[in-house]
């Protein structure tokens, strides 16, 4: 077994794709990761802008937490829609692409994949920040842990949907019964002290009032809050991973994902503002996560405590599964309409497409690196994305109710209309509230990968419209083609380069350069090694043509010869064999053959379609 099989596993058949298909129990973890795991950051984020209101601005979070949890079950209703809609996949490209045209589909995409990056990133990081707060000491070493773990996952979803769904399926109900049992439990011991609990662990000494409440700090509260809608896109974008029924499974699966978060998101809210809980600066010496004080006021910090920290620790870093499911089905999406490479619609070994999920894991990396693993660092540029797709998806959706016009269209355009203004305004209000802390870097990256699918569109298009024929294929060509071989001497490369045109044309040509100290010893050679076997056999010999170079120059002189030859022959194809050195290291490979590579480039810009170019290699170890 080699090391690829032993790390992303033996490849799998393309007749083995049903096996992979998933049910809602494997499509919670794989596809509901993302929306599970913002109970434990989404709250953070909102009470992190709360703590130069100290314990006041406690007070604020439930009717805030309110308000999203209202957003998150409208935009519910709006996706459901679209699923059954779109079985096929239904994301915002999808929808925006058949409903709005193109330009509004690119933007969808664009934002898409920002939302996508960014969801990886800010789910290792926010995992990560779990730890630390159960493991202070580890702070200092914050950005290479979250680096380990994105290859852990980057390698887990190499290995398939399935293998994946599985490896998460454990953790994900561990952090979902954790989380369930602190609310219940703290909400039982809410009741039983009339409303007023005391910590089992005292919690961390509320810092002093520096600032007064304004509309413009709780904006900013509900923008940040708000990356807790995040999540919703994905199972719509990743209906054809279920098994048959393939939409009933995706539905059924964003229902409980939906219902889950509603219950943490409230239970946690409550609990915060019962016991106090304020939240502490992060990246900073003594900071504890919302979810550390509340679980340690509710159990103490004993094995329980532990246990429920180590789920949020996993869940939260595979969060980013989400964005590793679906950022490689939206890519090919994308490729599949010649706005991104061809590469990424490619199935890899094991039924995923691979370049997706190498490419998410490169920008990821580059993410963590730039802001040092710190999830505060990465919030204000995470929803801006997110929400512009949700608004350009219910928008889009409307447009095909009201094209289709069927049974009980007005009210399915009246729930996605009403998604679409909602979101609509979010983005606004996300944008602006976030504007100068870090979104504009979002505005700023989607108009390039905007310009970038333009820019790969139009050269697929160069390309289709330079290769289109309408030429009948010539079953017989009236003459063989000429063989050309550039030689520099007499070679092992030289040899089957000879014996490889000889095999394409009677008629071969050598060409050699002068001046070189060689000219006189390689028509020597010539004779003896080329010349009489040829005779011997009864075959007209290749001809050795000497090319004068005064200013020592060698492509120049190839390239004119070339050029002229196939003007002397109108009717006939020049097909230049280029003999390569192919060493086992792509540095000395490149070293050999870079004339090589330069005479082709040539030939392309100066020849014409009757010059055809092909390699001849000549493989070789070269032991060091």
């Amino acid at each position: 077994m080699n090391i690829l099989d032993l790390l992303v596993g033996k490849p799998l058949k393309t007749s083995e794709e049903r096996a992979e298909k998933i049910g809602p129990a494997q499509g919670i973890p794989i596809f509901g990761l993302d929306a599970l795991s913002s109970a434990a950051y989404g709250p953070e984020a909102a009470l992190s802008l709360l703590i130069p209101l100290s314990l006041l601005g406690v007070r604020y979070i439930i009717p805030i937490s309110a308000a999203i949890i209202t957003l998150r079950i409208i935009v519910y209703f709006s996706y459901r829609q679209t699923i059954a809609a779109y079985p096929s996949g239904g994301g915002s490209y999808t929808v925006a692409r058949f409903n709005l045209g193109a330009p509004a589909s690119l933007l969808a995409a664009a934002a898409l994949l920002t939302d996508y990056i960014l969801t990886a990133a800010v789910g290792i990081s926010a995992g990560v920040g779990a730890l630390v707060s159960a493991v202070p000491s580890l702070l200092p070493h914050t950005l290479p842990i979250c680096l380990g773990i994105l290859i852990v996952i980057t390698i887990l979803n190499l290995r398939g949907v399935r293998e994946a769904g599985l490896a998460f399926l454990a953790p994900t109900y561990l952090f979902v019964g954790t989380l369930l049992t602190t609310v219940v439990a703290g909400l039982m011991h809410v009741l039983l002290s009339g409303g007023h609990p005391t910590p089992v662990t005292p919690l961390p000494p509320p810092p002093s009032v520096t600032e007064a409440v304004s509309y413009w700090l709780l904006l900013k509260v509900f923008a940040s809050g708000c990356t807790a809608l995040t999540g919703v896109e994905a199972v719509s974008n990743g209906v054809k991973a279920f098994r048959v029924p393939a939409v009933k499974n995706a539905q059924r699966t964003l229902t409980v994902i939906i219902f889950i978060l509603a219950v943490l998101l409230a239970g946690i809210s409550y609990l915060v503002k019962a016991y106090g809980v304020v939240a502490t600066n992060p990246g900073r010496p003594g900071y504890q996560s919302i979810l550390s004080m509340l679980v340690a006021a509710v159990f103490g910090k004993g094995f329980f405590y532990y246990l429920t920290i180590a789920s949020i620790l996993i869940v939260l870093s595979l969060s980013a599964n989400t964005a590793f499911a679906d950022f490689p089905r939206l890519c090919r999406a994308i490729a599949q309409n010649n706005y991104l490479p061809h590469a990424f619609g490619y199935r890899g070994r094991r039924l995923v497409y691979s370049y997706g999920i190498v490419v998410l894991a490169v920008l990821c990396a580059g993410l963590l690196l730039l802001f040092g693993g710190v999830t505060d660092r990465l919030i204000p540029l995470y929803a801006v994305g997110a929400f512009l797709a949700f608004t350009l998806s219910q928008f889009g959706m409307v447009m095909h109710w009201w094209r289709k016009k069927g049974r009980h269209w007005v009210k399915s355009a009246l729930v996605n209309g009403l998604g679409s203004l909602v979101t609509g305004i979010t983005v606004i209000v996300v944008l602006v509230a976030k504007f100068v802390e870090g979104a504009w870097v979002t505005l700023l990256f989607m108009p390039l990968t905007i310009v970038f699918f333009t820019a790969v569109r139009r050269h697929y298009h160069a390309v289709k419209v330079l290769t289109t024929c309408r030429i009948p294929v010539r079953p017989n060509p009236s003459q063989a083609p000429i063989a050309v071989i550039p030689i520099d001497r007499w070679s092992n490369i030289t040899r089957q380069g000879i014996e490889f045109a000889a095999r394409l044309s009677p008629q071969v040509i050598a060409l050699h350069v002068e001046p070189a100290e060689h000219t006189e010893l390689l028509r020597a050679d010539w004779e003896r090694y080329v010349e009489q076997p040829f005779r011997a056999a009864g075959q007209q010999p290749p001809k050795l043509e000497v090319l004068p170079s005064p200013y020592r120059f060698i492509i120049i002189p190839l390239v004119q010869f070339i050029v002229t030859l196939s003007k002397k022959h109108p009717n006939r194809t020049i097909i230049v064999v280029i003999p390569e050195l192919v060493e086992d290291r792509w540095y000395e490979y490149f070293l050999h053959n870079q004339r090589g590579r330069l005479l082709e480039w040539m030939l392309l810009v100066h020849g014409n379609e009757r010059i055809r170019t092909v390699s001849a290699p000549w493989y070789v170890h070269v032991r060091s």
